[in-house]
């Protein structure tokens, strides 16, 4: 691979979530402070929300390595289950005993006696669900009913939701109702903008190593913001195509043509791009067309207004 081309350590641009590559801008560091207050303030419910690729994954794994061991975790990282099974696994990553075939209510039992002894401790307990938005309504109700459970201060379990935006449209069934109204704080996912992808290449960069003159060049940035729509599991993919094309060229530096082949060999990449162009294109001539009839309504008015002002003075 390029590792050495480019003196780097390690790939900078792969696309599992290593919290080591954690970028605190770009509005990561202030959903993660978001995320930080609602727990040790001791809040039930909170939810992060953000498109496919924006870095839901990458954050709450932040989230769960910033805790320790400040809190009990249990992390779900597939939370597609039933009543039942949701409390197997919220047991189970809590190290809680229970019997072979216990019921429901042994189960909430046990997950009880398992949060107070915590609470006793001195440590507080966080669930933290990904993908929560293939929740099924039962389970989120159940959910709700194990939030329930709390000393007269505080809450013995809170929860995270991480989910993409259909995760909105499940909450706003009247069925949890009563959940929805127990989130008190949110925080909504943005991609990129131009500057935020062009730090986020330098960061992940300088992380994997790199310590030389700039690597991507200007123009290689406006292609690769363009391309990704500043989703950074895009950015990841276009950056380390673009790294191998240059490298493939035996340059020193990614340039825009190197971009260019990246964004062209990448499905996603190729109808962003094709979608903002035909905005723009779509821009261009909706100004040509109307750009005659707004001088003519401006002349107009000036027209008017110099035939006022003869009178007065008249």
């Amino acid at each position: 691979m390029y590792l050495q081309h480019f003196r780097l350590n390690e790939l900078p641009f792969t696309l599992t979530p290593d919290t080591a590559f954690f970028m605190g801008s770009a509005g990561y560091r202030d959903a993660l402070n978001v995320l930080l207050v609602a727990l040790r303030s001791g809040e039930g419910f909170t939810k992060v929300v953000g498109e496919v690729g924006t870095g839901k994954t990458l954050l709450c794994r932040t989230l769960l390595k910033t805790l320790t061991p400040e809190f009990h975790i249990a992390y779900l990282p597939n939370p597609y289950l039933r009543p039942s099974s949701l409390l197997l696994s919220i047991a189970d990553e809590l190290g809680i005993k229970y019997p072979k075939r216990a019921t429901q209510h042994e189960l909430l039992s046990r997950i009880n006696d398992g949060l107070l002894a915590s609470h006793t401790e001195g440590r507080r307990v966080a669930l933290c669900m990904d993908e929560a938005q293939a929740v099924p309504l039962q389970t989120l109700e159940t959910l709700r009913l194990l939030t329930n459970l709390e000393t007269e201060k505080t809450k013995l379990l809170q929860v995270v939701l991480f989910g993409q935006p259909e995760l909105d449209k499940v909450l706003d069934d009247p069925a949890i109702r009563q959940l929805r109204q127990r989130i008190t704080f949110s925080y909504q996912l943005q991609p990129m903008d131009r500057e935020g992808v062009e730090e986020y290449l330098r960061h992940r960069l300088a992380v994997a190593g790199y310590d030389g003159p700039r690597l991507f060049d200007s123009r290689a940035v406006d292609l690769i913001y363009r391309g990704s729509g500043g989703v950074p599991r895009l950015i990841n993919i276009l950056a380390h195509k673009s790294l191998m094309a240059a490298f493939g060229e035996g340059e020193a530096r990614v340039g825009k043509v190197h971009a260019r082949r990246a964004v062209e060999d990448t499905d996603d990449a190729r109808s962003v791009t094709r979608t903002g162009v035909g905005v723009l294109s779509w821009l261009k001539r909706l100004w040509s067309r109307f750009a005659g009839l707004f001088g003519a309504i401006a002349a107009i008015g000036i027209a008017l207004e110099l035939r006022h002002l003869s009178r007065l003075i008249g």
